[in-house]
């Protein structure tokens, strides 16, 4: 089974410690919602950081994926 690839086409590991780290994963999120283009999701991430940062740190654990909420 391949790996899939999240943060920065990174394998699932890297981006799982990536994910856990509050900081990173902050920046992380707002530059790859950036670089998708939605610019919606990139807001709501500046400005509801911690919550986004929750929901996804136990979508990522749960199904080895980022949750790609909000594609606008």
């Amino acid at each position: 089974m391949a790996a899939k690839k999240d943060y920065f086409g990174l394998e699932y590991i890297v981006s799982l410690i990536l994910a856990i780290i509050p900081i990173t994963a902050w920046v992380c999120g707002i530059i790859t919602r950036f670089q998708e283009g939605k610019y919606v999701a990139m807001v709501i991430r500046i400005f509801f950081g911690w919550i986004v940062w929750v929901l996804d740190l136990i979508y990522m654990i749960t199904n080895k994926e980022i949750c790609r909420l909000l594609d606008m």
